[in-house]
């Protein structure tokens, strides 16, 4: 089993990454895991405090859950993938059933930022882009999916987003493998990333 890690900032492109190595690999071969999932749960927490949670720091991330779960992957095993609701800001009652695959993307803003998780990775990925390009991206999609006000999602990236990105995500680059700038939309690194998964799997024939 190839284990990826792909991180970066909120709105940089990591999903775009993911779906373009993904329409390169045989169809099945990928699992993807996404560290949004495992958020911890904050169901016990009154909902008006929960909208003070930061989501953008490591103390969000239910690591050890995390990491158990890609070394029960690893040993052939299923496992039951959390999932995690945005409007609520608390864990569903759903799980998502995952099974062993050649390769698993484990996709989110920190993966690259515990040594546990990134000892376990083969390739590391860190998708990089332009500030103002991030919020741009973190503005369409909030208020889209999440339900949020441009205004909202504006004070919550000066507040939280930008320096936690500063703290946290944008350190973690000196880890990863790869550097993709530009996201989602530079080929040649999305190009070179899936060549080089291809040759790891013909190794494992």
């Amino acid at each position: 089993m190839i284990i990826i890690g792909i991180a970066g900032g909120t709105g940089s492109g990591k999903t775009t990454v993911v779906r373009k190595i993904m329409e390169r690999l045989p169809f099945g071969q990928v699992g993807i895991i996404s560290q949004d999932n495992y958020y911890k749960d904050s169901s016990h927490i009154p909902m008006e405090e929960r909208q003070n949670i930061n989501f953008d720091e490591p103390a969000a991330f239910d690591w050890d859950l995390l990491i158990k779960h890609i070394h029960e992957l690893k040993q052939g095993k299923t496992i039951q993938m959390p999932t995690y609701s945005y409007i609520t800001s608390s864990r569903n009652a759903e799980t998502i059933p995952l099974g062993p695959h050649h390769v698993v993307v484990i996709e989110g803003i920190l993966v690259l930022s515990d040594k546990r998780l990134r000892d376990l990775m083969d390739i590391k990925v860190f998708v990089d882009a332009d500030g103002d390009d991030r919020l741009i991206r973190v503005i369409s999609r909030d208020c889209v999916e999440r339900g949020r006000t441009p205004e909202s999602v504006i004070d919550r990236y000066q507040k939280v987003l930008k320096p936690m990105h500063l703290l946290h995500i944008e350190p973690a680059k000196r880890y990863a493998s790869i550097i993709v700038p530009e996201g989602g939309h530079n080929e040649v690194a999305i190009n070179l990333i899936t060549d080089y998964i291809k040759g790891k799997l013909a190794e494992q024939k």
